[in-house]
């Protein structure tokens, strides 16, 4: 470690190098707002004419450049930025950082960034500005103090921890591809080829739907050592679910209404932001009250409503309704119709249940090697490992 020097953050970068000005030669812009990136994976980009353009679209950004929101530091809105098109704008929410080069490789300090000890340290400084809501200043990153080892060997560290990444990324690809086969089989069986006599019946009345509760968030022994995998709507990101943040004890299911739901149950979120995302459950878990969970079975088998919930997502927004916020109700998802027609249901789960064997082990590969990036990342950061 005698190799490793510390430094002051504020002298290797610069923050908010360059924003949109009168001379900006762009008539049209790709725009990223900070809710569309989340762990450096973007959710969607906007198109704007730059006169229509939301006032927020000022910053700029170029190749290497690191990406972080000044907004509640926990919720995780942060990125790397690679091969950018050349009209991408970004939101003032972000603070831009650029590294110099000849000290600070940037894919270290991005990974040194997104440390877990990292992020609560700079969200508790966020929590106790005096803004409306918890926030950073480009100083309050510039001021944290780092550790470095020599060039190469940050450069080494960064290509260990990109790699797990590109191979989960790779994962990701997997699945969504293997997904979009069964969903174009599904649209071909029974929207496609739907003849018009075809019968159509209420959700509810064909399979067994439930919600579930949270625990008193006053007593911990609900929470404290419990081994029940608790799913709560925000976690609901399509795909078998194989985790879950909080587990609950055998006690707070007792004391609330949360309920143990089977395995392969579809699960539909019905409240707040996230109304319609849906996912399955790949072994036995429960859910909070914002869940409705559809359980599958002989005639309606779990392949057949995830793509079904898939499918009606965006209907069931708008059935959403509330002047708070969205929200649907357990009714409401009960009373969309699905098709009648149990043995092209049938034949549908033989052909493509396979194809959800394979993403759930992927899901789980994915799983395997997010939590070897993770016990990783602090360790070579702080010199405990050594590469050369």
């Amino acid at each position: 470690m005698s190799d490793w020097k510390e430094y002051n953050l504020r002298d290797l970068v610069i923050c908010n190098n360059e924003s949109v000005d009168k001379n900006y030669p762009y008539s049209k812009i790709i725009y990223l707002d900070t809710g569309s990136i989340t762990e450096n994976k973007i959710d969607g980009l906007q198109e704007f004419d730059l006169n229509d353009a939301p006032s927020r679209a000022k910053r700029l950004v170029k190749e290497n450049d690191i990406i972080y929101s000044t907004v509640r530091p926990n919720q995780l809105h942060y990125g790397f930025i690679e091969n950018p098109p050349n009209n991408l704008v970004i939101s003032t929410g972000f603070v831009t950082i650029t590294c110099k080069v000849d000290t600070l490789y940037p894919r270290y300090l991005y990974y040194n960034l997104i440390q877990k000890q990292t992020t609560e340290y700079l969200h508790s400084i966020a929590e106790a500005s005096t803004s409306a809501y918890p926030s950073l200043k480009p100083s309050d990153i510039k001021a944290l103090e780092i550790s470095l080892p020599p060039l190469p060997e940050q450069k080494a560290i960064a290509s260990i921890l990109s790699s797990l990444d590109d191979k989960i990324d790779l994962l990701h690809r997997q699945n969504e591809t293997l997904e979009k086969m069964v969903e174009t089989i599904f649209k071909q069986w029974f929207v496609e080829e739907a003849e018009e006599d075809w019968e159509e019946v209420q959700l509810g009345e064909v399979i067994r739907t439930t919600s579930g509760g949270t625990p008193s968030r006053n007593n911990k022994s609900f929470y404290k050592n419990g081994t029940i995998k608790w799913v709560k709507s925000k976690e609901l990101l399509g795909s078998f679910i194989i985790d879950t943040e909080e587990y609950i004890t055998q006690e707070g299911i007792k004391k609330s209404s949360a309920k143990i739901i089977p395995p392969n149950s579809v699960l539909i979120a019905m409240y707040g932001a996230t109304v319609g995302e849906f996912a399955i459950i790949s072994d036995e878990m429960t859910c909070n009250q914002a869940v409705c969970a559809l359980i599958p079975n002989e005639d309606y088998p779990f392949t057949y409503l995830y793509i079904w919930a898939k499918l009606n997502k965006e209907k069931l927004i708008n059935l959403s309704s509330g002047a708070a916020q969205q929200n649907i109700s357990q009714i409401v998802i009960k009373e969309q119709l699905v098709s009648t027609d149990i043995e092209k249901i049938k034949r549908f789960n033989l052909l493509v249940e396979p194809f959800f064997h394979k993403i759930k082990l992927i899901q789980f590969q994915i799983k395997n090697i997010a939590q070897l990036r993770d016990t990783l990342l602090p360790k070579l950061m702080s010199g405990e490992i050594r590469v050369s």
